[in-house]
């Protein structure tokens, strides 16, 4: 259709080409009374339930209508009147082929078809794809799906198997956060706390799950996906949040933070689908309802426009646009386009997810929320295949903190297009470490810590000696997660502590590191701390706390920040410096973590300390010394005893306690201090935190 001017536009006030319920592929279950058959057109008695239930008995809601296996590319229907109580969990009622239409099921269990489960954005413990690659195109990749596992209290997913009793160990790990009273109002409504609790949990059993499949032998062509499985487990005990969909704010849910997993969004309320680029719910408009969208994420998978940080150009879903060996089509305006549209005439808030380049896993996304942002306007535009596709230009609302835009200006300081303000030195450790740390000053005049010589590792004034003999591995090609012959595995209760990209999975009460006395070589899985630091750091002149720590990039839960170097000292040199208040800059490895610190350990065990570790920074150290205390942290220490022979080879390690954003302080606990010493001068804190005690030792 031409306008005035010649020009081609498409009439966006009809939905187009709706595909009606026989797309959807009924699976009927193997009863005596109720056979199953193989193909659809078989003859058989049909049932068709609505969307949301209620079922008949067998039947389980379609797979979930709140979330679909493609990002933007999405062609089975919604019924616009759905509220999204479904969980978006892959279930077996419903299987979608490549451009989401359905397929047999029997004929998809003899002859599996394109994998459902690849993220949009490539990221998992096991499963990658190409950068730039979204779940489109990783669906046309042939993949044999693995073994069914039941998962929690009556779902399935595709993962590979395990002999663990996993109900027993989320459990475990529920009780241990006191959340088996999680009640209704919380799931309907969350806030910060449960929101944190419910992500940190999630993340520990997906870690833990990540554990038990490292240690397991690969099966070719069998997808594991931890993230996943978790979700789905967590969701079938109702350990979830902002269950209800809704416009603007999610309650718990704060600008700036940041995910490593659709499946985290989807949980605490942000992003309903686990695929699915836009979310949407249906609005009650007189005696009809229309969709509108509540929130959309934008990964780089379509033709977004995202170089502007309060300015986006979104792009429409479907069309097979980055479906390989398909046929290109114009998009259509149903479902999430027509959410959209509909969005823009009403003017209704639109939360923005935006998802940027892991850099400590190439082929991954990291989602960063970036606030509520309004559509101001769409139109039709000719795409790089040369099909229509629906643009809307959302831009973002004022007085919200920043967020993708503290991501942009970090890219610019790296890639030198723009300097620094306040540099001082652009590397504090003169060349100590692997990653320059910065050193910066932007509130005053003072230029950096005085008397002060930066030192990576920890100077013993004299041998410690091992309470133990160690005779370390023989691993000389690294320690293997399934070696159960390890004495290196042996002493960490049967598994390495770190999954295989070096992330802690829990708190233990000590942790055992290869050392001097093993064969492994130094890239070995279980010498995660000691390689240096693997992110960029900044110490910077904070407004009322002295010096800080803060990261350039994004930090993992449970990923290492880095260690406390200084001088071993013992007990009575340290009661001296405290005696004349010189103790600004001693860590006592004898105090004990602040209550709900080890969120890590689910087993709630005590730290173990081989010997009264206590290590002075105040003139030789490196960047741990400048973090500041915080009632509510968000970074713990653990003990780390590297294997030697020799004499005990003790560290204290700093791990993420949580997903960290860019550019935010990094703290911790300094603990508390033995009864004995309980006397002892308390410090003023100014933590600022909602928790803060008023004061630390």
């Amino acid at each position: 259709m031409e306008d005035d001017d010649g020009q081609d536009y498409v009439d966006k006030s009809r939905v187009l080409n709706v595909q009606p319920l026989r797309c959807l592929a009924p699976i009927f279950p193997s009863t005596p009374s109720f056979p199953s058959f193989p193909h659809p057109q078989a003859a058989s008695p049909f049932m068709c339930p609505p969307p949301a239930g209620h079922f008949p008995p067998g039947f389980a809601s379609f797979y979930p209508f709140s979330g679909y296996p493609d990002s933007h590319n999405m062609q089975t229907p919604m019924p616009f009147g759905f509220n999204g109580s479904i969980p978006a969990v892959p279930i077996n009622s419903f299987r979608s082929g490549a451009n989401g239409d359905a397929g047999s099921s029997g004929r998809s269990s003899r002859n599996p078809g394109p994998s459902q489960y690849e993220e949009e954005d490539g990221y998992s413990d096991w499963v990658h794809v190409n950068e730039g690659e979204d779940s489109s195109k990783a669906a046309t990749k042939k993949k044999r799906i693995p073994k069914r596992v039941r998962a929690g209290s009556g779902q399935d997913i595709n993962v590979a198997s395990s002999d663990v009793d996993v109900d027993a160990m989320v459990d475990k790990i529920v009780e241990s956060f006191n959340l088996m009273d999680f009640d209704a109002f919380k799931r309907a409504d969350g806030d910060k706390d449960s929101v944190g609790y419910i992500r940190m949990i999630y993340d520990l059993l997906r870690r833990k799950l990540s554990q038990i499949e490292d240690s397991k032998e690969s099966t070719p062509g069998a997808t594991r996906r931890p993230d996943l499985r978790a979700g789905t487990i967590l969701m079938n005990k109702g350990i979830r949040t902002n269950v209800k969909k809704r416009i603007g704010v999610v309650p718990g849910v704060e600008v700036g933070d940041i995910f490593f997993f659709r499946m985290e969004m989807c949980l605490v309320g942000l992003h309903a689908p686990i695929m699915a680029g836009i979310d949407y719910m249906g609005l009650k408009v007189s005696q009809d309802e229309e969709p509108v969208a509540v929130s959309i994420v934008s990964s780089g998978g379509y033709e977004d426009n995202s170089e502007d940080a309060d300015v986006l150009v979104y792009s429409g879903q479907g069309g097979n646009i980055n479906n390989k060996g398909m046929e290109i089509t114009d998009q259509k305006l149903e479902r999430g386009n027509l959410a959209l549209e509909k969005s823009l005439h009403r003017g209704n808030e639109v939360r923005v997810i935006r998802g940027v380049k892991d850099i400590a896993n190439p082929t991954g996304k990291i989602y960063v929320y970036d606030g509520l942002y309004k559509i101001q306007e769409s139109w039709v535009d000719k795409g790089k295949s040369g099909c229509n596709v629906f643009k809307y230009k959302l831009v973002r609302l004022s007085g919200q903190p920043e967020a993708y835009a503290v991501w942009k200006s970090v890219q610019q300081w790296k890639d030198g297009s723009t300097g620094r303000v306040g540099v001082i030195s652009h590397d504090l450790t003169s060349g100590a470490e692997s990653i320059p740390v910065s050193l910066v000053n932007d509130v005053d005049d003072e230029k950096g810590p005085s008397n002060f010589s930066y030192y990576p590792g920890l100077k013993y004034l004299k041998p410690v000696n091992s309470n133990e003999s160690s005779t370390g591995c023989g691993c000389h090609g690294g320690c293997l997660a399934g070696n159960s012959s390890c004495p290196c595995i042996q002493r960490n209760g049967g598994n390495l502590p770190y999954t295989t990209n070096g992330v802690l999975v829990s708190q233990k009460p000590l942790i055992h590191e290869c050392g001097s006395s093993c064969l492994c070589p130094p890239s070995c899985k279980n010498r995660v701390c000691q390689s240096g630091l693997k992110i960029r750091l900044e110490v910077f002149k904070t407004k009322d706390k002295g010096w800080g720590l803060r990261s350039w990039d994004p930090i993992r839960s449970g990923a290492l920040i880095c260690e406390y170097a200084g001088e071993v000292i013992d007990i009575t040199s340290a009661e001296e410096l405290r005696c004349v208040n010189d103790d600004d800059y001693i860590f006592d490895a004898t105090r004990t973590n602040q209550s709900g610190e080890g969120f890590l350990n689910a087993s709630n065990e005590t730290l173990k300390i081989p010997f009264p570790l206590i290590i002075n920074a105040k003139h030789a150290g490196n960047v741990a010394r400048f973090m500041n205390h915080s009632c509510s942290p968000n970074v713990f220490w653990q003990p780390v005893l590297r294997e030697n022979s020799k004499e005990c080879d003790l560290h204290i390690v700093f791990y993420a306690y949580r997903h960290i954003p860019p550019m935010t302080e990094l703290t911790y606990s300094y603990g508390i201090v033995p009864p004995d010493r309980a006397d002892q001068r308390r410090k003023k804190c100014l933590c600022g935190s909602a928790k803060c005690l008023g004061y630390f030792y």
